[in-house]
């Protein structure tokens, strides 16, 4: 009988109780039993894992966060940590361990790969910046989520002709700051992979104010810098006032969406498809509308790149 541990290490996504539950049932139905650890990485250093059964799973699908809760773990990036996560698994005769997470999640779990325990990857973030995956899970919730409150933003900057940035998730990334920029119809939006140029934004407000626009969405990735200062400098430029709106972590909260639940469904039950055909070190992704399987180390060893089209598009319809 083969014995799993799931964990969700990192930042949580909605999805994730789907996706915990989908890996459940499918497990215990095939004949495996299923532990879960609490904590992320830092439950594996604690000891902290008990055994999963079919029920343990009810009424979660349609839940944010975690029943498996979650933690920054920087012990693990260690040798010392490496060595008790280890010897957790060792003891529990852990054959597989699934992680439910993102890009340094399964960094994680690559490393946890090389002392012999065999591991599943699962994509799930709202940054959706894990290579190989067209999608994450939570991804598509994240975007609904911001997307309502622009728009209830922009109400108020229509009512009061007022340009507004509205500060979201992305530290690295700017994956859902472009699809949030493109689906709210902002004129403008900041992301890490591409500087901006200040004397450019002031020009194009100043021809805003020319056609009579009504309002102006600028969407800004958290990681591009502190947004309160560019709204500073735009009014020092142009004497427009500038209001800041952060988003924060009501992006990674909330019940997931009809496709993040889908989509960790079907993760989890494809990587329990992969542990019954002794598949090892293989992580989960969607490619061209399809499950597929692509070897960790590709998934670790690349860097998902931003569509340069989108940000050309938002300019384009920003007229």
């Amino acid at each position: 009988m083969k014995k799993i541990a799931i964990l969700t290490p990192g930042g949580d996504a909605p999805g994730m109780n789907a996706c915990i539950r989908a890996v459940v049932r499918r497990s215990i139905s095939s004949g495996m039993e299923v532990y879960g650890v609490m904590n992320g990485y830092q439950g594996l250093l604690d000891n902290n894992i008990f055994k999963m059964e079919l029920r343990s799973v009810s009424g979660i699908i349609n839940h944010g966060g975690t029943i498996l809760k979650s933690s920054r773990c920087a012990e693990i990036k260690t040798d010392e940590g490496l060595s008790k996560a280890i010897a957790t698994l060792k003891k529990y005769e852990i054959d597989y361990l699934v992680v439910i997470g993102g890009d340094g999640s399964i960094k994680a779990a690559e490393k946890i790969s090389k002392f012999g325990i065999s591991v599943i990857g699962i994509p799930a973030s709202i940054d959706n910046d894990v290579y190989g995956t067209e999608e994450t899970i939570g991804f598509d919730t994240a975007i609904d989520t911001a997307i309502e409150a622009v728009d209830k933003i922009r109400d108020t900057a229509t009512s009061f002709d007022r340009v507004f940035i509205i500060e979201v998730m992305g530290r690295e990334h700017g994956f859902l700051a472009l699809e949030i920029g493109l689906a709210s119809g902002a004129e403008f939006v900041f992301i890490p992979e591409f500087k901006f140029d200040l004397n450019k934004i002031c020009e194009e407000l100043k021809k805003d104010q020319q056609k009579k626009k009504t309002s102006v969405i600028m969407v800004f990735a958290e990681g591009c810098g502190d947004s309160r200062e560019l709204a500073k400098k735009i009014f020092q430029c142009t004497g427009i006032d500038v209001k800041v709106s952060n988003l924060g972590y009501i992006q990674r909260g909330g019940n997931p969406s009809a496709r993040s639940r889908n989509l960790a469904s079907r993760f989890g039950s494809s990587a329990v498809d992969l542990i019954l055909k002794d598949e090892k070190n293989k992580v989960v992704v969607l490619q061209e509308c399809g499950i597929k399987a692509i070897p960790i180390e590709k998934v670790t060893s690349s860097e998902k790149n931003v569509s340069k089209d989108t940000l050309e598009l938002i300019k384009k319809l920003a007229v």
